[in-house]
């Protein structure tokens, strides 16, 4: 009886309480009296288990006088998917928030208010018929919650609504990649020929504008190449076309493509295993599993994939050395068998709520074992010779790495100091032999020649950067970093001939490469952001840079080094919103490329007879002005982006053929070396527009006109090429259909164009045909794409996707080129009418039957930290 006149007592406190003076203290004190109550359920109606119910309270943050929501009571729903909470509190504004794996998220206010009631005055005790009214506003039952299935996908690492495919920021746009189905089982290769803007041509080169980009991982520079990194753990690809000066400025003059990896974000485990073959008996494994409890955020990750490569081709070429007139003809059948291992381990640390640490590592190896015959047809004069190159190659790489980061959030909202260290390195080994049997008339062998080439290698690459943000006025933000590279190389290549009608190899040490060098780069930057007016925001940035770089020939003893002083490099971003819906932005930035060690020692490479380099020591520093105007227009579900952008070039870093004496041979041979053209000069407009036309279509196509000359005026004997306007487009249609079907239908096409300035052009892993991209273009192609897709099981966690690239067999690249005393036309086809078959199958549980043990405040750490 006492009990029940206490709480009698306490709720005509509280009902006073909200009609009186404050006591004592200014604030009326809140009962933890309140008591909710009810049922999750599906749309099907049946039980929703497992699901995580959250109370929240609004407050007021002391330190940074805003509001913020904490977390009052938590549970996780049992297998009849009910909950029950007690002891809230009855005056503060609560929410409450329900989520679970696959179903969209789900909000409500919860008011325990009591209602008005007639007849009671303040002073007066109430009946008993208010007090029952009275209690009843402190107990809620919230009867059955209808919670919605995801519509969206749920993908191989962290639970979410798929975002758009493009995303604007003002110094960046983002895509998502998450619902390709073409790439399933691919690598980042596959990912980037469905990304618009971007260009894929046959060797896997990729290009932005027309020139290669620098790669980045979760926004710091890499060592692993594209076909390195399997397409199903990026979770989106950050195109920057401009960087600002918070990036490095030396590098690719193209820009950045920045892959974003998944990650788990949410409370609980997830994960993903997948397997798939193709048509030429290439297979690929992958597996993931994500942990977040607590103060814990577990990664791993593991793949393995054999793939298998064909390419067919044939080469054309015609010169004229020292007075004679030759013709080569080349037919071309090339193979690659590969197998690559891959395995990550992270672990995120929650110190607290604003503090983190992060340990990874990455260990990998692989195996590459390409093979080509050359059935060659020489031709000088009146006299014709007959050959057939065959070479069997084996090379192997093992990477290993390793990653520590930090992270402190302070109490101003938005200020933060990151910390990172990363190590990539490993070890690379070589074996090649190169078999050119001599043939006469009646195809018989008449002689042998062998060519063997031995290398071993390393590489050892560290950054160590810092980075700090701090939010000013006006949604503006200053951040500064600094940043050191070091990078070291070291690689041994000894080349062996055994001439016709010989039983010894000679060792050729002019052929012989081994050579260790180093690269240090150090940077650091300032930014300042900020918005004038609601509809005006700004970017400006300085940022500053010097490097060197010291090598040395082992068999020579030759040295080589350079300092370069401290450039600087401005940047500006200027984003002005004409409407709600519209927004133009301007940025104008400066970069540098720094000539590498390889392109400079003056060292003649013959490990390849038919591509024969040399560097220069010569080389300059190019440095780039680069300008975009940008108009966005989004209505409804669609997105319209137009570019129009300038790019100025001076020292043009570029590949040259010229005849020069063949130290080896002692004949006159056309060498492929580097030069720095006078400059070069890239413009262009470009239309972006995604669109989700109805609720089973999506669809984006990109167009991309623009125009590129390399001034070649300060080149002795150079023929000047002309400039060249050309079209590249690509477009993508999913069609979502009736009983979870999905068909992706994407093509793209490649007009005519210069061939790119900073990549090694011509031969893939064969490297038969040596080109200049001062001195000839790719011919148009086209290609074509269709991918189907059928989910299944509960909450469609497997899929069957089968897959078809090339299907018209029209992507075959046509390389011309022509200079001082030769012309050469180069063709190669490679991989047509691949298809795939792929099965993924997805896993998780949000706070699930494993964590039960946890109390329900520990479980909900991790949520209130993301």
């Amino acid at each position: 009886m006492k009990k029940l006149l206490t709480l009698l007592t306490l709720c005509l406190l509280a009902v006073s309480g909200y009609a009186q003076i404050p006591a004592a203290g200014g604030k009326m004190p809140d009962m933890n009296i309140g008591h909710i109550y009810g049922k999750l359920v599906d749309s099907e109606g049946k039980p929703l288990e497992f699901a995580t119910v959250v109370v929240m309270k609004s407050t007021l943050d002391s330190a940074t006088k805003q509001s913020k929501e904490i977390v009052v009571k938590a549970q996780t729903t049992g297998d009849n998917g009910e909950f029950d909470i007690k002891d809230l509190p009855v005056r503060a504004k609560l929410t409450l928030k329900i989520s679970s794996v696959g179903f969209q998220t789900f909000n409500m206010p919860i008011d325990f208010t009591p209602p008005k009631i007639e007849g009671m005055t303040p002073g007066k005790a109430p009946d008993a018929a208010m007090m029952a009214k009275m209690m009843a506003s402190f107990e809620k039952d919230l009867g059955k919650i209808k919670v919605e299935n995801e519509s969206k996908e749920l993908d191989a690492v962290t639970v979410k609504a798929t975002k758009a495919l493009l995303e604007m920021d003002i110094d960046k746009k983002t895509f998502n990649v998450e619902k390709n189905i073409v790439t399933a089982g691919g690598t980042a290769i596959d990912v980037m020929r469905n990304i618009p803007t971007i260009q894929v041509d046959i060797d896997g080169n990729v290009k932005l504008r027309n020139a290669s980009p620098t790669l980045f991982i979760d926004g710091r520079p890499t060592t692993l190449t594209l076909d390195q990194i399997p397409a199903d753990v990026i979770e989106k690809v950050e195109v920057i076309t401009n960087p600002s000066a918070k990036y490095d400025a030396s590098g690719s003059m193209a820009g950045i493509l920045n892959i974003v990896l998944k990650k788990n974000k949410q409370s609980g485990y997830n994960g993903m295993v997948m397997a798939g073959v193709d048509r030429l008996g290439g297979s690929n494994f992958m597996g993931n599993f994500n942990l977040r409890q607590n103060k814990f955020n577990l990664s791993l990750m593991a793949m393995n994939m054999r793939m298998r490569s064909t390419t067919e081709g044939y080469s054309e070429r015609s010169s004229d050395i020292v007075g004679i007139s030759t013709l080569t003809n080349q037919d071309i059948e090339s193979k690659n068998k590969s197998l690559m291992s891959f395995g990550r381990l992270s672990l995120d640390y929650y110190l607290s709520k604003k503090t983190s640490f992060t340990i990874a590592g990455i260990i990998g190896g692989g195996q590459f074992k390409p093979s080509e015959n050359l059935l060659i047809t020489n031709t000088a004069g009146t006299v014709t010779t007959l050959s057939n190159r065959i070479s069997e190659n084996e090379r192997q790489f093992k990477p290993l790495g390793f990653q520590l980061g930090f992270k402190k959030e302070f109490e101003k909202a938005g200020e933060e100091l990151t910390m990172d260290f990363n190590f990539f390195g490993g070890t690379n080994s070589g074996n090649a032999v190169y078999n050119t049997n001599y043939l006469n008339a009646a195809n018989q062998i008449t002689g042998v020649q062998i060519q063997k080439n031995i290398s071993t290698g390393s590489n050892r690459f560290m950054t160590f950067q810092t980075d700090y943000v701090r939010p000013l006025k006006n949604n503006g933000s200053l951040e500064t970093g600094v940043r050191a590279q070091i990078n070291s190389l070291s690689n041994k290549n000894d080349n062996s001939l055994k001439p016709v009608g010989s039983d010894v190899y000679n060792s050729i040490s002019s052929a012989s490469t081994n050579y260790e060098s180093k690269n240090n780069v150090f940077a650091a930057y300032i930014s300042l952001s900020g918005k004038v007016s609601n509809a005006f925001s700004y970017k400006a940035g300085l940022r500053a840079e010097s490097s060197s770089y010291d090598g040395k020939l082992l068999n020579t003893g030759a040295q080589f080094s350079n300092n370069y002083p401290v450039s600087l490099f401005p940047s500006i971003f200027l984003s002005k919103d004409l409407t709600k819906t519209d927004q133009i932005q301007l940025s104008v930035t400066r970069r540098v490329n720094r000539p590498n060690f390889f392109q400079i020692i003056p060292f003649i490479d013959y490990s390849d007879s038919l591509n024969i380099t040399r560097g220069n020591a010569d080389l300059k520093p190019e440095f780039t002005t680069s300008g975009e105007i940008s108009y966005s227009k989004s209505k409804g579900t669609g997105t319209f982006l137009t570019s129009v952008y300038y790019k100025y070039t001076n020292n043009l870093i570029t590949r040259y053929l010229n005849q020069e004496v063949n130290p080896v041979s002692g004949k006159t041979d056309l060498i492929n070396t580097y030069i720095n053209a006078n400059s070069s000069e890239n413009y262009g407009a470009e239309i972006t527009y995604t669109n989700k036309i109805t609720k089973w279509w999506d669809f984006t196509a990109n167009v991309n006109l623009y125009n590129s000359n390399i001034n070649l005026e300060n080149v002795e004997n150079s023929t000047p090429q002309d400039a060249i306007w050309t079209a590249f487009g690509k477009i993508n249609s999913n069609f979502n259909l009736k009983n979870k079907w999905v068909i992706q239908l994407s093509g793209d096409y490649q007009g005519k164009t210069n061939m790119p300035v900073t990549q090694n052009q011509g031969g893939g892993f064969s490297m038969s045909q040596a080109q200049s991209s001062s001195q000839g273009y790719i011919e148009p192609y086209y290609g074509v794409d269709l991918a189907i897709k059928k989910s299944f099981m509960k909450n469609d966690v497997a899929s069957l996707t089968l897959s078809a690239s090339d299907i018209f067999r029209t992507r075959g690249n046509t390389m011309v080129s022509s200079g001082e005393g030769f012309s050469q036309t180069y063709y190669r086809l490679t991989n047509p009418q691949m298809i795939k078959l792929n099965f993924s199958f997805r896993f998780g549980q949000m706070d699930a039957k494993l964590f039960r043990k946890n109390n329900n405040t520990s479980s909900m750490e991790g949520m209130q930290m993301q």
